[in-house]
């Protein structure tokens, strides 16, 4: 099983020590990969390259940069100057994000978001695969006078997007490499995330598409402590019409309810769940969010997944 975390540097301290800590305590529990969301605050594609590097045994990826407010070009620039950091072990995550988060933020209209998401990716693809573009659509322009590969940056980058929807999976099945759904159940995921992607790659010609799901989850003794911490995190989402969508596709009537939480063998079940619904990968994020202890014991569990191994309980 491949299987990773969500890092999550806290607001204090050094971002870039903690991260490279954290990451380095996951590369000893046995884990694959981690992944880091991009905020207001550090960049996540120059965060990954600086943690990959220092973790030589890890994948590290965004999960995931939003498009708007953004140029290909500069991402490209971005994501292969961390491809060639981590010697080919970096994956750019994209994301459509929220209007809530672009128009009032930086000024700019949250306008045609999937043809935006097709044009990005076709320049990105372009970029990372042969250092150039010329590209000329709709909603940006692409065509850099002189060549922009990044000596060291191979294999190209993989193109992943946080795509849910219908259109967005259809554009990210047939131009990217695979999807990062959050708040996606086995359900969601199995009836309608992988046969979209799956079938619009298909048409495209292009590969089985990856699906790396991410999934908040922890192993905790105490249940109730992580679902009101949840509930408290997760309401932005229930605002969220995509996100009211994919949770309401799982049967579930607000985002907190695809938190996993409990023992060991718990969150084992679940992860296999989505493997079987099929998840090329699983990355549970918020494996912190009842603390160090229980981060450290969910992290465990995740290893011996990854290993192959039984989980073992804490007592």
């Amino acid at each position: 099983m491949t299987i990773g975390v969500a890092l999550h540097p806290g607001p204090s301290g050094n971002a870039v020590d903690e991260a490279v800590a954290a990451a380095k305590e996951a590369e000893a529990a046995g884990l694959g990969s981690v992944w880091l969301g991009q905020r207001f605050d550090y960049d996540a594609v120059g965060l990954a390259g600086l943690v990959g590097r220092e973790a030589p045994g890890l994948a590290v990826g965004t999960s995931a940069v939003p498009i708007f407010a953004r140029h290909p070009i500069l991402v490209a620039s971005q994501a292969q100057t961390s491809q060639a950091a981590t010697r080919g072990r970096f994956h750019l995550g994209l994301a459509l994000g929220a209007k809530a988060f672009v128009e009032p933020v930086f000024g700019v209209p949250y306008d045609r978001p999937v043809a935006r998401l097709a044009e990005f990716l076709t320049v990105l693809r372009s970029l990372t695969e042969t250092g150039t573009a010329d590209f000329r659509g709709e909603t940006l322009t692409a065509a850099p006078p002189v060549p922009a590969a990044v000596p060291g940056a191979e294999p190209a980058v993989p193109l992943l997007v946080a795509a849910m929807g219908p259109q967005a999976l259809r554009v990210t099945g047939e131009l990217g490499d695979g999807t990062l759904p959050f708040l996606a159940g086995p359900r969601a995921l199995g009836e309608h995330i992988v046969p979209a992607i799956t079938a619009a790659a298909a048409r495209a010609g292009r590969p089985a598409p990856r699906v790396v799901a991410l999934v908040p989850g922890v192993v905790t003794g105490d249940v109730d402590a992580a679902r009101t911490a949840a509930a408290q995190q997760f309401a932005f989402y229930d605002r969220i019409a995509s996100y009211q969508r994919v949770v309401a596709l799982e049967g579930a009537s607000k985002a907190a309810d695809l938190l996993v939480a409990g023992d060991e063998e718990t969150i084992a079940a679940a992860v296999r769940r989505y493997f079987d619904a099929g998840a090329t990968e699983v990355v549970l994020t918020e494996t912190g969010i009842t603390g160090p202890a229980d981060q450290a014991r969910t992290w465990r569990v995740l290893g011996d997944l990854a290993r192959g191994a039984a989980p073992a309980t804490a007592g």
